[in-house]
């Protein structure tokens, strides 16, 4: 630890990621997004070692994609959901994340437990439409670990934000994943050089807790 104009500075990853002061974010395990990432069940293996070696240790918060009503989403959330959708004509998008679909339900893997919050957002940071920045600087929180899908949106786009803000930002890689292995591996690299990426063996160690088996 150090200080400079009276300032604290954690500069390891026990100081950063002290439970005391730290939130991990579990981004948007929902079953239509897990079914589809390229490494499944390892991913799940690792995650849930994550959230029982820290649960009880610090707060931890589960994000869910919640679509804009109808008549209330952007020309562009529409137009990229057609992108990734392969679709051309907008009419003939598939419904997402509907509200009571399996698709929408978080895996039961990982799934919340009583004492976790559940955040619905509409977007890819975080921090917009949401009440989370207000949240987490109620309770002391300086640095958010981000684990969940998918890399190369919703974790890279919060990760960047959480920068802008002043938090630490942590990306557990082993415990973040993609539909795109070759675009989750070019998000890590990227993020490797804005914000801080650790294995989940090392969060779980500088928590005070034994790393996945």
């Amino acid at each position: 630890m150090q200080k400079s104009e009276g300032i604290v500075i954690y500069d390891t990853i026990e100081e950063i990621a002290d439970p005391a002061h730290t939130c991990l974010v579990v981004w948007d395990v929902q079953n239509g997004l897990v079914d589809r990432i390229f490494n499944k069940e390892e991913f799940l293996i690792n995650l849930a070692a994550l959230i029982k070696g820290l649960r009880k240790k610090m707060p931890i918060l589960y994000t869910m994609i919640t679509p804009p009503p109808a008549g209330f989403k952007s020309g562009w959330h529409i137009y990229s959901m057609m992108r990734r959708f392969h679709v051309r004509e907008a009419d003939r998008l598939p419904s997402f994340m509907a509200p009571g679909s399996r698709e929408r339900e978080i895996q039961e893997a990982v799934k919340p437990e009583e004492g976790d919050a559940v955040l619905e957002k509409p977007a890819a940071s975080i921090f917009i439409g949401t009440n989370f920045e207000y949240m987490v600087r109620a309770r002391g929180i300086t640095t958010l670990l981000f684990a969940g899908i998918a890399t190369e949106f919703g974790i890279e786009s919060s990760a960047r934000d959480a920068s802008n803000r002043g938090f630490y930002p942590v990306v557990v890689s082993d415990c973040v994943s993609s539909m795109d292995r070759d675009a989750h591996e070019r998000s890590l690299k990227n993020l490797e050089r804005l914000v801080i990426v650790s294995r989940s063996d090392e969060i779980l160690k500088s928590a005070g807790c034994c790393g996945p088996a």
